[in-house]
């Protein structure tokens, strides 16, 4: 065996590699922002802590004894919602998943069940709830354990304190249900991005770019038609996830014209985006790292696989930056829960962002600069 041979071999692979910036991304960079997000996100669910809101019917001291009891579990904070008003509405208009609703005569109940050991004495405490959201189980099930524990306490039998669960939604729907349409958002996107870049690369290292400018059409007419091609695909990328998605899961989802409008301006802004990128990144390689970089923490962060109140506050409030986040709110909004309000409202975030940098992407765009 020629061991000059094996070592002159090793050494022009290890230079291709340092030269192949997608290769090193995905070998070194890629694994650590990995490690980074997921372990940013999980390294603290054994301890979860989480602000509960809670509506108070009864008003009394035992009541407010009962909240106290809560707070004193370390793993909840309790804010208040006004009695007068609807809970269910509540959590919907300020998107929460889980309020806990104290019921009117709680205190005379327990006076009943202690005073006179009356077992026939209960309170039902109700659940309001967002079953769209997979960690309002993990809730719940620490406060049936709390209550649980008062119960016990209490020594009696049947229980005096009791739950039951209402969902926010007037239709019951599965899991797969909300999957679908951030699985669809996160498709369209990475289909805009790495079109446009993969494209746009491609024909300048071509000579292609430079090419159009000596023929009659505009750079915004170019521009136009790869965008109207993008969307093309988006659109069948979609039937095809929905027609798998109602043929396999038999899921129950609104189709309506919120979905095109969305689609719209999510292939904006991303072809937006992979125009920016593929002008001031100049090698194939590099836009495609570049490419993957703004794509891969959008699609773990942004809520497409899991709600994001599971991160760390920081990572939430970096998430909401993220357009992604708001095609996958307006998709849902428009899909699941059918909440024209706050479809428009995301919607118009989405098209504000593709706005922005569609145009950026234009004006940065140059034929002869792309040689």
């Amino acid at each position: 065996m020629n061991l000059r041979a094996v070592g002159a071999t090793l050494v022009v692979n290890i230079l291709s590699f340092c030269r192949e910036k997608t290769a090193m991304f995905f070998t070194l960079a890629f694994p650590i922002i990995l490690i980074l997000v997921f372990g940013s996100i999980f390294k603290d669910q054994d301890a979860l802590h989480y602000t509960l809101h809670v509506q108070d019917l009864d008003s009394t001291e035992l009541s407010a004894q009962l909240i106290k009891n809560l707070e004193q579990t370390g793993r909840i904070t309790v804010a208040t919602v006004d009695a007068a008003g609807d809970a269910s509405q509540y959590a919907k208009d300020h998107k929460l998943n889980l309020v806990l609703v104290i019921p009117k005569n709680y205190e005379r109940s327990l006076e009943e069940r202690m005073g006179s050991d009356d077992l026939a004495a209960f309170s039902t405490l109700t659940y309001i709830y967002d079953p769209s959201s997979t960690s309002v189980d993990s809730k719940m099930q620490l406060l049936s354990a709390v209550f649980a524990e008062i119960n016990q306490r209490m020594s009696g039998t049947p229980t005096f304190i009791r739950t039951e669960a209402t969902s926010i939604l007037a239709k019951k729907y599965r899991f797969i249900e909300f999957f679908i349409p951030g699985t669809i958002a996160m498709a369209v996107m990475t289909a805009s991005l790495f079109g446009t870049v993969n494209l746009n690369t491609e024909l300048r290292q071509k000579g292609v770019i430079r090419k159009l400018a000596t023929t009659p059409i505009t750079r915004s007419e170019w521009i136009l038609s790869n965008i109207l091609y993008q969307f093309i695909l988006a659109i069948l990328s979609t039937i095809a996830m929905l027609a798998v998605s109602y043929a396999v899961f038999d899921v129950s989802l609104q189709l309506n014209a919120w979905l095109p409008v969305i689609l719209v301006f999510e292939v904006f802004t991303f072809a937006g985006i992979g125009m920016i990128l593929t002008r001031f990144v100049k090698e194939a390689q590099s836009a495609a790292a570049a490419a993957n970089a703004i794509m891969f923490p959008m699609m773990f962060l942004s809520g497409s696989f899991f709600p994001i109140e599971m991160m760390p506050g920081f990572l939430q409030t970096f998430a909401r930056l993220l357009p992604l986040y708001y095609m996958n709110e307006a998709l849902r909004s428009a899909m699941v829960f059918v909440d024209h309000g706050a479809t428009l409202g995301y919607t118009a975030v989405i098209a504000g962002v593709a706005a922005g940098v569609f145009i950026v992407g234009i004006r940065v765009t140059r034929w002869e600069e792309n040689a």
